[in-house]
């Protein structure tokens, strides 16, 4: 009988890259799939679905993120205070102007695995609402966003 094994990422194999995306008018959800494959691995011959072999990502400009649509006024951000009657509705204009970073991060954040490799891979993602970040010693190579 054939025995065959599947490869896997050695830990000396895996080298985690920096990239910087610039968000202006890139819409959110493009951006947030890109991100997310980014911060995964997907992009590297080694991927392997239970190991962090993803990449750093830093995003610039989250301000200037895209909402398609109408989605800036007929989408809402959902929280729940935990009490009766305590659902929080907030349309995303309110949430672009008060914390942009927040809802970029929130949108890369449900497109990682929920158990405790997503929350390890999260702490990879910085956002930056303005156009300055603070980690040029890492050396991040820009990505540019397809579409």
């Amino acid at each position: 009988m054939l025995t065959r094994t599947t490869a896997t990422a050695k830990p000396e194999q895996i080298k985690h890259n920096w990239h910087v995306i610039d968000a202006e008018g890139v819409a959110l959800g493009r951006l947030a799939s890109e991100a997310a494959s980014l911060i995964r691995g997907k992009h590297k011959p080694y991927f392997s679905p239970h190991l962090d072999t993803g990449d750093f990502v830093i995003v610039i400009n989250a301000e200037k993120v895209k909402l398609t649509g109408d989605k800036l006024n007929k989408k809402l951000y959902f929280r729940h205070t935990g009490y009766p009657g305590g659902v929080k509705l907030t349309p995303y204009k309110d949430l672009m102007e008060k914390k942009p970073t927040f809802a970029v991060e929130k949108a890369v954040k449900g497109m990682l695995p929920k158990n405790r490799l997503g929350r390890k891979l999260f702490k990879k993602l910085k956002v930056y609402a303005g156009p300055t970040h603070n980690h040029q010693a890492q050396m991040p190579e820009p990505y540019v966003v397809k579409g």
